[in-house]
């Protein structure tokens, strides 16, 4: 199936400190794109993969589950190590997941982990049904474009695929066993007003982790997809700040010619 217009993944060849950018579940890349090029303009090596079954039609997401979705991820950081002295990964949303569980189980490899809004338990009376109602019904209503800013859209998925999602909720679990494991510096940045994901995960994931460099910002104009919303700006500058602060050398060398 072709990807859909603005869908598409990004990289781009910079300097020695690489970012890894992970997108949310039913969503793309384009929800990070902003970001990935703010991050590539100022030097950094940047890998912003499609997961699979996204970014073509929801068909294609009802026979992925979240073992395809991680191995994507940990395939491009595994890429990025060889190039890159030190890398970062970064998230959004189920993303932010996906960020984590890298950072839990590669351990030195990850020097330091961004997520924005991330996801940690699929919520409501709806996530125990998925074991059965995912074999009675196929989709349900889409869960992309929860944004504040009037005109910005997401581009992703209208229908929710209830095979995946029943993988997500397993992933989740799957992460916050592991979360202990993050020992590494981490920025949690979260709206107060996310539609989509509640502040109890961000709330979870803060107190689960055993990093010791820890910071919280809240979004208070922004709703879940913050990196699309009126406060990106503000998580594009501060996660550069963060990795700047932990790889003095970011942004040093590389141009912004890559795409």
């Amino acid at each position: 199936m072709p990807v859909l217009p603005g869908a598409e993944p990004y990289r781009h060849e910079g300097g020695e400190v690489g970012v890894l950018l992970c997108h949310g579940f039913t969503g793309s890349p384009q929800s990070l794109r902003p970001w990935a090029e703010h991050l590539a303009e100022r030097g950094l090596t940047v890998s912003l993969p499609l997961l699979p079954g996204h970014g073509t039609r929801w068909q294609d997401l009802q026979v992925t589950g979240w073992q395809d979705w991680y191995a994507e991820v940990d395939r491009e950081l595994r890429v990025l190590t060889e190039r890159c002295a030190e890398v970062f990964v970064l998230g959004l949303s189920m993303g932010g997941a996906l960020a984590l569980r890298l950072a839990a189980r590669h351990g030195d490899a990850v020097r330091g982990v961004v997520v924005v809004n991330p996801g940690n338990k699929v919520h409501g009376l709806a996530a125990h049904a998925l074991p059965v109602a995912r074999f009675l019904v196929p989709t349900t209503k889409g869960i992309v474009s929860d944004i504040a800013k009037p005109g910005s859209r997401e581009i992703g998925y209208d229908r929710v695929p209830l095979h995946a999602a029943h993988s997500l909720r397993r992933f989740f679990q799957v992460v916050d066993a592991e979360l202990p494991q993050v020992t590494q510096p981490l920025l949690v940045l979260h709206s107060p007003q996310d539609h989509v994901v509640p502040p109890a995960d961000s709330a979870r994931v803060l107190s689960r982790v055993s990093s010791t460099d820890v910071t919280e910002i809240l979004l208070e104009q922004s709703y879940h997809v913050a990196t699309l919303d009126h406060d990106a700006d503000r998580i594009f500058e501060e996660s550069f700040s963060f990795i700047g602060r932990l790889a003095p050398s970011a942004g040093k060398e590389g141009t912004a010619t890559g795409g």
